[in-house]
């Protein structure tokens, strides 16, 4: 077999075998079976009147070419002329010729045989294959030939030689041998062999990979085998990865295209398809299967982990045939649809397609419904957790009407039927429907009409209560939920919380947790912190509960790194702060206040935090309890006492002598200390502010400029609190504020502090002849209100651009 198989290790094209392979032969090859035309053995051979044979193909297609050019019919072996172009079959030649081959073939299969063996050389190995291949090309009858041989496992164990050559040969071999043969086909799925071919997909850009892909595809076409295939660790897995492939050959893409296309005939392998992201095989099923298929692929769909990007897919593709199922089918396939359209609901993007599509009205029916439409509680649940996706979506449900009354989400009847459920059914549907609730109240277009609905229907203290819930999920929905309602109905929700202790201090407790800071947290901080600020006994249950030193310990822990940041840290730190500056509201009226504000020195802390750039609340909040604690330093000072006259003092005068009492304040005229009497001038506070007078946020420069005017108010030395607002370079600052004209309120208190700068001779005479102030304080004089009006025209006096006729009808007089 060596010495009939060397000369051509590698025979390109099908006509390349054929000529090579029909000269291998055993027995001799007679002259008789060679058409002279083809000079190959004849399959067909037809004789001409004068006796010559040939192919029939070949001498047709003689004929034709004569006749198209005007030629005379003529043998074209001796070129003699022909009365006909009749043939006649040689039957006799023709049986002749085909038991040579077979006789010849059986040979050579044989001897191909023999070569396909660890042991063959490669050569030998790689000529036998294409051997098989050629036989295999010529008829499908030598299929069942090479089957019955046994050939087909000898090939199937060169997948395991050492060569890749010879791998690749077999792979394609096999290829060639059960194209168009079921029987080949269910021969090759026996043990493992499926398996290694598969093991070939792994071997990237390789012709091994090529090879593997397109047997897979004839393979595929068995519904067998789809199973098969389907059934190997990672098949599917691979020829998904290989179709989204941007480095594969477009043919191998395609090859591996047409074999899931194959494969989707198998539901197992449908959704196996569906987990690696290939879901439109599945959505397919969805939309045009028979009912059963819809349902198990809905079921199946509701199980699957799908990226947003996915959702969005499947919200488009059937978002509505799934709302239609959820509307009218059964109670399983109810079930179905709506665990695939929970899944699908939590993108944003996503849920605002289902909304288009109709999803809101059928989830209010499920969830109102009674009677024999009545949903099991499971259901409720999925209905009420589809609901919460889709109102926390960012979409505008104040427009968005349902139903044939064309309600929306905020009607007053829903949100009360809602509130109706969150008191009436199970810890896991209470929590969805609070978070419903959250989302509508997150949005200033539907805030007030979920508050309106609330405080109508007397909901209040029953959302409070949810705030002991020993469910984590429902307690954070609820607290969320009263945050966002705080800052319109805080008054309500204080009184609620003063009425019940153990609610007061289950906010507390969550807050004091040391579990790193969680949104609940920082959720119950934003309860806490929107409060109203002044209630005087919310803060005083604060104080007994022991709040307001834990708060204290959470900042001074966060400013000194000791918690470490998360996303909530900058929310949780201003809650934190703006609860601590409650008690700077209520020094005059509870002591406990004022000893709390020295035991802890707050107005240092409140100093330091003035210096948390970036965090804007904290600045803006921090310089407003300064205000706070600087308006009572005036009542908090120690006047100095005076000792009695002695005995001649008080009998000649010129014994009398003023004592000098030195360490006094210069602004408060007595003893002052920052952490005793939160004096901003001895704690050194007058520069920090007076540098927030240029920041970005009308709101922090307008809260530094309220706590810089305590130093010019009435019942301080304002000559000296001009003094210090002079040595701190705080003068022109605050000018620059009036100039700005950002806000109204800004406006009013940047006038009010100008006019008591202006007081000052000194001050008044330097910037008289700015006329952009004069502009500014002309403009507040003719356009303020009445009190800003009163206050210009003041400060407009002290730099003569008003006449000050109370003096010159003083002078008169």
């Amino acid at each position: 077999m060596a010495a009939s198989w060397d000369g051509s290790n590698d025979p390109g094209s099908q006509s390349d075998d054929s000529f090579h392979f029909e000269r291998l032969h055993i027995e001799p090859l007679y002259d008789a079976f060679v058409c002279p035309l083809t000079k190959q053995v004849m399959r067909d051979p037809v004789t001409l009147e004068n006796g010559q044979t040939f192919e029939r193909e070949a001498i047709e297609k003689w004929f034709k070419e004569c006749r198209e050019s005007g030629r005379r019919l003529v043998c074209p072996l001796t070129l003699q002329e022909l009365r006909s172009a009749e043939l006649n079959p040689s039957m006799a030649l023709r049986n002749t010729i085909e038991e040579w081959t077979a006789r010849n073939e059986a040979a050579q299969l044989d001897m191909a045989r023999r070569s396909l063996n660890m042991a063959s050389p490669e050569n030998e190995t790689l000529q036998a294959l294409k051997y098989v291949q050629y036989i295999c090309r010529r008829s499908r009858s030598n299929k069942h030939t090479v089957r019955n041989a046994g050939l087909i496992p000898m090939i199937v164990d060169m997948l395991k030689s050492g060569s890749r050559k010879v791998r690749c040969r077999a792979l394609e071999t096999l290829r060639i041998v059960v194209e168009e043969d079921d029987e080949n086909k269910e021969l090759l799925a026996e043990g493992d062999t499926v398996r290694t071919i598969v093991k070939f997909l792994s071997h990237e850009l390789s012709k091994e990979r090529e090879e593997a892909v397109s047997l897979l595809y004839e393979l595929s076409k068995s519904a067998t085998l789809c199973e098969k295939i389907g059934s190997i660790n990672g098949a599917i897995l691979i020829l998904v990865g290989m179709t989204s492939s941007n480095s594969e050959d477009l043919l191998t893409v395609n090859k591996a295209e047409e074999t899931l296309s194959n494969l989707e005939r198998y539901e197992a392998n449908v959704r196996q398809m569906a987990e690696c992201g290939r879901l439109q095989p599945l959505l397919t099923q969805l939309l045009e299967g028979p009912p059963e298929t819809k349902l198990a692929m809905a079921g199946f769909l509701g199980e699957l982990v799908l990226n947003n990007d996915v959702k969005v897919l499947v919200a488009s593709r059937v978002g509505s045939s799934l709302i239609n199922i959820m509307k009218s089918g059964n109670m399983q396939s109810r079930e179905a649809a709506l665990k695939a359209l929970n899944q699908i609901s939590s993108c944003d993007t996503s849920a605002k397609i289902l909304i288009e599509a109709g999803i809101l009205a059928p989830l209010v029916n499920d969830l109102f419904a009674v009677g024999p439409n009545l949903l099991p509680t499971r259901l409720k649940e999925i209905s009420a957790t589809i609901l919460a996706s889709v109102v926390n979506s960012g979409e505008d449900f104040y427009s968005i009407s349902f139903g044939p009354d064309h309600q929306t989400l905020v009607s007053e009847d829903i949100v009360r039927n809602l509130l109706h459920l969150i008191s009436n059914t199970g810890p896991a549907i209470e929590c969805k429907l609070l978070q419903v609730l959250v989302g509508l109240t997150t949005s200033p277009t539907t805030v007030l009409s979920v508050v309106s609905a609330i405080k109508s229907s007397g909901a209040t203290i029953s959302l409070v209560q949810f705030i002991e819930a020993p469910q984590k999920d429902l307690r954070l929905a609820s607290i969320k939920l009263l945050q966002n309602l705080s800052p319109h109905m805080g008054q309500e929700l204080t009184d609620a919380l003063r009425g019940s202790v153990g609610q007061l201090g289950s906010l507390i407790k969550v807050i004091s947790e040391n579990t790193g800071i969680s949104e609940e947290q920082a959720a119950a901080v934003g309860l806490l912190a929107e409060l109203p600020e002044r209630d005087l006994g919310l803060t005083r249950q604060l104080l007994d509960e022991g709040a307001f030193v834990m708060v204290i310990s959470r900042v001074i822990a966060i400013r000194q790194r000791e918690i470490r940041g998360n996303r909530f840290i900058t929310p949780f730190l201003e809650g934190l702060v703006k609860i601590v500056a409650r008690v700077t509201y209520v020094l005059a009226e509870e002591p406990d206040a004022i000893a709390l504000c020295r035991d802890y020195n707050l107005a240092a802390l409140f100093i330091d935090l003035l210096q948390s750039n970036g965090l804007d609340n904290v600045q803006m909040v921090s310089a407003t309890a300064l205000e706070n604690l600087s308006i009572e330093s005036k009542n908090l000072t120690k006047l100095p006492e005076v000792p009695p006259p002695s005995f001649c003092a008080s009998m000649f005068s010129c014994f009398s002598k003023q004592p000098v009492i030195s360490g006094l304040c210069r602004l408060h005229r007595g003893i002052c200390s920052l952490k005793e009497t939160f004096c901003l001038y001895e704690g050194q506070a007058v520069p920090k502010l007076v540098g927030l007078l240029d920041h970005t946020n009308v709101n922090v420069v307008e809260a530094a400029l309220a706590a810089l005017s305590t130093l010019i108010d009435d019942g301080v030395d304002i000559e000296q609190g001009v003094a210090i607002l002079v040595e701190a370079e705080g003068v022109k600052p605050i000018l620059d504020v009036l100039l700005e004209k950002r806000t109204e309120t800004l406006r009013r208190r940047a006038v009010w502090a100008v006019e008591r700068l202006l007081r000052t001779d000194d001050i008044a005479c330097e910037v008289s002849a700015d006329q952009n102030l004069s502009t500014a304080l002309v403009d507040a004089f003719q356009h303020g209100d009445y009190r800003t009006r009163q206050t210009a025209e003041r400060a407009l006096k002290h730099v003569d651009k008003i006449p000050n006729f109370s003096g010159i009808f003083q002078n008169l007089g």
